[in-house]
């Protein structure tokens, strides 16, 4: 399953353009990967806006311990999910922009917008809001949130995964008693 997966989304970056020479070919191998990533995108989206969470919990702890309460917290969970809820369809495709969304407004920055395609500039949509600059501790307020989010997520997947063996392992009747 994972070889498979793999190989689609491979096939995307490689041939997933709107041009002439991939339009058919590529105009397929793009689809399926949105097909593919429908569920998955969503869930990271939702997973960054609860890692937020935690990373706003952990930096005004942070904050309180140095003695540095007036400083305003740069990550926000609350505006993660805002923004995720309003951006996260402001690309051309469907699972593009979901964790792209969730990120910016957790940092309160904007990202995206136009880029260089084959020597072309094409216009795309801002993501998020200009809340403040950008700025360097930016990128590790960004991988402590995808650290959190990954964690996270291995986290519910192991969890289902358990559910799922025991359902098989002792049907519905037999899973009651671990929960009771």
């Amino acid at each position: 399953a994972s070889l498979c997966y793999k190989s689609i989304n491979t096939m995307d970056s490689m041939v997933g353009y709107k041009n002439d020479r991939y339009r058919y070919f590529g105009w397929a191998a793009a689809k399926l990967d949105d097909i593919v990533n429908f569920i998955p995108s969503r869930i990271a989206g939702l997973l960054i806006t609860a890692a937020a969470f935690i990373c706003q919990r952990t930096e005004t702890a942070g904050r309180r311990a140095a003695a540095d309460e007036k400083k305003e917290a740069v990550i926000s969970s609350e505006r993660a999910f805002k923004i995720w809820k309003r951006d996260r369809l402001n690309h051309l495709s469907p699972n593009s922009a979901q964790t792209e969304a969730a990120m910016a407004g957790a940092l309160g920055v904007r990202l995206g917008g136009g880029a260089e395609y084959f020597g072309k500039f094409v216009e795309k949509p801002f993501i998020g809001d200009a809340l403040r600059e950008v700025e360097r501790e930016d990128i590790l307020r960004a991988n402590r949130i995808y650290l959190t989010a990954s964690v996270l997520g291995t986290a519910l997947g192991s969890l289902i995964r358990i559910a799922i063996c025991l359902l098989f392992l002792n049907g519905i009747e037999g899973m009651a008693g671990y929960f009771s």
